[in-house]
Order: C-alpha cells, then structure tokens, then sequence
C-alpha cells in the first residue's frame, strides 16, 4: 500500500514519495511533506530551468539556484519557471 502525505504543494492528500529524494533535512521535509506527483512536476521544471539556463550543475552557485527554486517551487507556491538566472562572468 502506498504512504500518503498532506501534500503542500498540490494541497491535497497524494501517494508519498518512497524516499528522501534530497540529502539532509530539506530532503526529509520534502519526504514528509511533498507527494509523488508534485515532485515529478517539479522535475520537469528543474529540467527546464537546467537546460534553459545552461546550468553545470558541477558549479556550486548552479547547485544553489536550483535549490532555491526548487525551495520556492514546492513550499512557496511560486511560478519557478526558467528566466532570470545570469551567471557570473
């Protein structure tokens, strides 16, 4: 049987992730708070952002942006979607 969490995000009862799908405590936030769904609609927002924006994630302000939107995408209910990011030159 699935587990099911309040979802913030989409504002109802939802299927659960299977794991914390995030290191640390933000990763557990989103485990206990987050549903399936949501995060799978954030995925593809986090690809879009990514590609949209040419993102290497293997820079740590890159990784930092994507968190905050990612942050602001489940528990804000802000529009993340890719615009306005200019990386340092």
């Amino acid at each position: 049987m699935a587990r099911m969490v309040q979802c913030v995000k989409l504002k109802k009862e939802a299927e659960g992730l299977d794991f914390p799908p995030y290191p640390g405590e933000l990763g557990v936030k989103i485990y206990q708070n987050i549903s399936r769904e949501a995060w799978m609609n954030w995925m593809d927002v986090q690809t879009r952002i990514v590609n949209e924006n040419r993102l290497n994630l293997a820079d740590a302000r890159a990784r930092k942006y994507v968190k905050q939107q990612m942050e602001s995408y489940l528990f804000e209910d802000k529009n993340v979607e890719a615009q306005g990011y200019v990386p340092q030159s």
